[in-house]
């Protein structure tokens, strides 16, 4: 796999996934308690000896780019490397990135001076493991130009991506994005000789996951000012490039809204969660801290994913995450809580004494709570309001979830009803 160079895209603003990209890029967005989102397509890639990786990035970049020097260091002995490639006005181009393609075009330079023959380009925001391997052996048994990783998906859930249309060859023979009528819907099947066991629907859903011949991606990012791959560069390739489609059958998850992180994250707190963080000869790297254990005193956990450093005492808490230095006080409860902790304890003498994390005798129900947080004593978080988006000062409510941004405080006796 020497031959392959990774491109990592650093996603847009995140809108979708607001307040938690309010100080954060959405590949930065803390995961699994202690995990960031960015973990995931990096230690994939180095699972399957892709080595040599270009992360592009654009917004709120700082957390992003503290994370990745501190985590990801090869030794000089080693020709591989995790490198930022961050948005920079130049003689030639004064812009932003403009899309997936734009964002690739404006460090063709980097990419045409790696000595590879293929580029693989992920998204940073996506939770998956694929065999990275695989992929790339079926990109060059078909001797494809452009091969897309896909996953089947029911009829139902169609009209929120592109579908691709295959082949029996697995060739890609049309595309459309985002269709909504029946007829075209009707037309997009996959030949019935794929279904099975594995693959139970019938529509092939693009996951923004593609292997271009080097040589390829060169030629039609110079030869056009397409500025996205899913939209423009990859439907218009089907007609001139042999473009092929690789169908993925395991867990996968766009992590593209409120709803969809917060779903994914407690899952974690299964016996068998769909994602798994425990395999030992796939571990997801991260940045090692050097913490404590948790200590728990008092306390009636269930369905819980408990982080390094965490301090509990006296507290109930079920289906829910807690973070890195979290500390929940006596006399609170946690239902379905995303809680990412805090990057420091506080700052009073002793840790009994901080402010940090949840206070006494809060209640606690579907609600994110970002990092470095302060709920305050006696306060409820409990919402069961109609209004499914609502932004207040303090607190924002996404999909009916209660989201406490980074850095946040919520005073005594609040009620978040």
């Amino acid at each position: 796999m020497k031959n392959v160079l990774a491109v990592i895209l650093g996603g847009g603003q995140g809108k979708r996934l607001y307040p938690l990209t309010k100080f954060r890029a959405k590949p930065a967005v803390p995961i699994g308690g202690k995990f960031r989102l960015i973990d995931i397509p990096i230690s994939s890639c180095i699972h399957w000896d892709i080595l040599k990786i270009y992360v592009l990035t654009q917004f709120n970049t700082e957390s992003l780019h503290r994370h990745i020097f501190n985590t990801y260091k090869f030794d000089r002995f080693s020709s591989g490397f995790v490198q930022i490639l961050a948005a920079q006005q130049t003689a030639e181009n004064i812009n932003w990135y403009q899309g997936t393609a734009d964002a690739v075009r404006k460090n063709i330079s980097y990419i045409q001076n790696q000595d590879v023959d293929y580029v693989l380009i992920l998204s940073g925001d996506q939770l998956y493991r694929m065999n990275f391997y695989e992929f790339v052996e079926f990109h060059k048994e078909k001797a494809a130009d452009i091969t897309i990783a896909s996953i089947p998906i029911a009829r139902k859930s169609v009209s929120s991506y592109g579908i691709l249309k295959i082949n029996k060859d697995q060739k890609i023979i049309d595309f459309e994005e985002k269709p909504q009528k029946k007829e075209i819907l009707d037309s997009l099947q996959m030949p019935e000789s794929f279904l099975s066991k594995k693959i139970k629907h019938p529509f092939l859903a693009s996951m923004g996951i593609y292997i271009f011949n080097k040589n390829t991606l060169m030629q039609l990012l110079k030869s056009s000012k397409s500025e996205d791959f899913g939209k423009q560069i990859i439907p218009a390739s089907i007609k001139t490039h042999n473009v092929y489609s690789y169908i993925f059958t395991g867990y996968w998850e766009d992590i593209g809204t409120i709803r969809s992180f917060f779903a994914a994250n407690l899952d974690f707190t299964n016996p068998v969660p769909r994602f798994n963080f425990y395999d030992e000869h796939n571990p997801i790297y991260t940045n090692a801290r050097f913490l404590p254990g948790s200590r728990i005193k008092d306390c009636v956990i269930n369905r819980t994913l408990i982080c390094d450093g965490s301090i509990l005492e006296g507290s109930k808490i079920s289906d829910s995450v807690i973070g890195l230095r979290a500390i929940v006080k006596e006399g609170s409860t946690l239902d379905h809580v995303v809680m990412m902790g805090a990057d420091y304890y506080g700052d009073a003498k002793t840790v009994a004494a901080s402010r940090m994390g949840i206070g006494r005798n809060c209640l606690v129900k579907n609600a994110i709570l970002d990092k470095n947080v302060r709920i305050g004593d006696n306060t409820i978080i409990d919402y069961k309001g109609k209004e499914k988006d609502v932004d207040e000062d303090i607190y924002y409510i996404r999909d009916g979830i209660v989201v406490v941004p980074k850095n946040g405080y919520i005073p005594a006796n609040t009620q978040i009803r």
